[in-house]
């Protein structure tokens, strides 16, 4: 939940506004700041952080959403590795040892606002017309796979 090294991320340029010749480095810039993980549990630490951040995020999902020929082999691994560095964290512990998913309210996962995002963004690099699964798998491997399968021990039902 610790931001990383304590980076301040600072406000990119827009991909929509960049040079075509530019936009390739651009994404991957943004890839590597949105690798950049915030505390939410302190819900006041950061706020401009997550805001450059949570906007990066939803631009990087319109830009693979709309474009084409975006996702080249040397974004793979900045894709992965950002996917990662959001998704793959330690589960809040429970507030109830005998948690009812009938009964209890679930502990709610305070990064959520970034961590929905990160998946839609998941999804869309999945269902891009340009991916290609013979490159994921040089990056998606099983202890991967392994660690995402681990995240629906959560409790949080999103």
């Amino acid at each position: 939940y610790k931001a990383k090294g304590g980076t301040e991320l600072v406000p990119l340029p827009q991909l929509k506004d960049a040079p075509p010749a530019e936009q390739h480095e651009l994404f991957i810039k943004k890839l590597q700041q949105c690798s950049v993980v915030f505390d939410f549990m302190d819900s006041v630490s950061d706020l401009k952080g997550k805001e450059i951040k949570r906007a990066s995020l939803n631009e990087l999902v319109d830009y693979i959403t709309a474009g084409r020929g975006v996702l080249t082999e040397q974004v793979y691994p900045e894709v992965v590795k950002m996917i990662a560095s959001n998704i793959f964290r330690t589960l809040p512990p429970s507030e109830n040892t005998e948690f009812d998913p009938e009964e209890d309210d679930p502990t709610l996962e305070a990064s959520w606002p970034h961590l929905q995002i990160v998946y839609e963004f998941f999804l869309r690099f999945l269902e891009s017309p340009d991916f290609q699964p013979s490159i994921a798998k040089k990056y998606i491997d099983q202890k991967f796979v392994l660690q995402l399968l681990e995240l629906f021990d959560s409790e949080d039902p999103r």
